[in-house]
């Protein structure tokens, strides 16, 4: 069977249950790591800025758009996820189906952006706190805050899974709340409102026009919306602490990307509908302005509460993501072997604590130079997550076209990702065509100017240790697709 070729048999999948790791994650777990990776402060804070770049309407069409890349994207992902249920997924995909190279690069680019937001969400959750606390230091929280997510992932994977459960559905409740009541008050019921409230539609059409930046407003916006949907790919992480993948992986995508969907989407909307575009601004979160608009009582506080939350969900995630991340390099050779050892409990206890003293690096870098060192990092981050993306669609096509050269039958598939070979083709060219972009955005363009050379860097480190085109001993020794039964 060739490289990518998925095999389906009766036997049970075994390879991580060899490694140590447990598959004690249902695909509510999933779910919930997904839209807790997804729906942080890039909804809750910085949706306001999109609006005021793109329009009301603009950043309706900017988020759809969003969603379309984020569905083609799981799409593969879902593919490869069943084919290849091992954690910290993503390198494996590109180097089974690209190559070994392709692989380290992807993996030390993911890793490192969530480092960096580890750092970030840290300070950011530090500074809200002072809402409450204003004598008490922000370093001291972050050391709280990570404290308590590191023991949340030290334990065991089901209790970072049931964590993580827990954190996202507070800020899903929020969203939904935000989504009944804004659009009932939209539609006339707003009891407790004191001024005038905006009937639906009437904020769309802006004193400039429907698209008051142009066209070139809503593009430049898409480009930051595929970094708001940055974290839906965490299922691909989770996979090798999944139970019965072949069923509850493809059932996570299908279900994360419809609420993916009606969140983002139906979010943007009501703040659209809701808020006057010349309000719009990084000052305050649309979340507040839209429940203090409503007469809801002490808005700023619960919001800053669901906002905390937030934060501390996403570090959660990128916690669990960076050692799955590091542990699984390891595993395959291209990182020291100390990284893989597990605890009792199958927690890659050494990649957790290098991953902590990443994010907590960053965190310092962020006081200390926060327009030198800090700056690099958070562009090289955010130029991983669109990179990351299109590892994953090229892995996918290489992936089934492999399958198919070798007589593979689509329906013997348990999960197989629609409209192929168009669907992965069209998600790579978007994603590159967002990177393009960058180019036009000086608030962006630095992640080109770091994150090439970053790339090029793990190219370059990779072929002088392993040799060019060279497989490491264990994709040696590993190079097909784990056995799994077809639900």
């Amino acid at each position: 069977m060739a490289i990518g070729s998925p095999t389906l048999t009766d036997e049970p999948l075994v390879h991580d249950e060899k490694q140590g790791l447990r598959r004690s994650m249902e695909a509510r777990h999933l779910v919930m790591i997904a839209m807790g990776g997804v729906i942080g402060s890039g909804l809750f804070l910085s949706s306001g800025y999109t609006i005021a770049q793109a329009g009301p309407l603009g950043a309706i069409i900017a988020y759809l758009l969003g969603a379309v890349v984020v569905y083609m994207v799981m799409a593969c992902l879902g593919e490869l996820a069943v084919a290849y249920p091992v954690s910290g997924a993503f390198h494996i995909y590109a180097a089974r189906s690209i190559g070994p190279a392709t692989g380290f690069a992807t993996a030390w680019l993911y890793w490192l952006c969530w480092a960096v937001a580890l750092g970030s969400e840290f300070t950011a959750a530090g500074l809200l706190m002072q809402r409450w606390f204003p004598g008490v230091d922000v370093w001291i929280w972050c050391l709280v805050f990570a404290a308590v997510l590191f023991t949340l992932n030290a334990i065991s994977s089901r209790v970072f899974g049931e964590s993580e459960f827990w954190f996202a559905l507070i800020k899903v409740a929020a969203v939904i709340g935000l989504i009944v009541l804004g659009g009932a008050a939209l539609l006339g019921f707003h009891p407790l409102a004191e001024n005038g409230y905006p009937f639906l539609g009437e904020n769309l059409n802006t004193p400039q026009g429907l698209f008051p930046n142009g066209i070139t407003g809503v593009l430049v916006t898409t480009l930051a919306v595929f970094y708001a949907f940055s974290g839906s790919e965490l299922i691909g992480v989770a996979a090798g602490e999944t139970a019965n993948p072949a069923v509850n992986i493809p059932k996570a995508m299908r279900t994360t990307v419809i609420r993916l969907m009606i969140f983002f989407v139906g979010a943007i909307a009501v703040i659209a509908g809701t808020v006057p575009y010349a309000e719009t601004s990084l000052e305050q979160s649309p979340f507040v302005t839209v429940f203090a608009q409503l007469g809801i009582p002490y808005a700023a506080d619960i919001m800053n509460f669901v906002i905390i939350t937030a934060l501390l969900s996403a570090g959660n995630c990128g916690l669990f993501s960076c050692a799955r991340m590091l542990f699984s390099l390891a595993d395959e050779g291209q990182a020291p072997k100390a990284l893989q050892k597990l605890t009792k409990r199958g927690i890659p206890l050494l990649a957790l604590c290098v991953s902590m003293l990443g994010g907590l690096a960053s965190l310092i870098s962020s006081v200390v130079a926060p327009t030198t060192v800090y700056l690099v990092l958070v562009s090289v981050a955010g130029f991983a997550t669109v990179g990351v993306w299109m590892s994953i669609t090229a892995a996918h096509f290489f992936h089934r076209r492999n399958f198919l050269r070798e007589g593979g039958d689509t329906a013997s598939l348990p999960y197989r990702a629609p409209l192929f070979p168009l669907l992965p083709i069209a998600a790579f060219i978007l994603c590159v065509i967002s990177l393009i972009g960058i180019g036009f955005d000086p608030t962006q363009a630095t992640a080109l100017y770091f994150g090439i050379p970053f790339v090029a860097a793990c190219y370059a480190y990779f072929h002088f240790k392993h040799g060019r085109g060279k497989k490491t001993p264990k994709q040696q020794e590993d190079s097909q697709p784990q056995k799994i039964s077809a639900p």
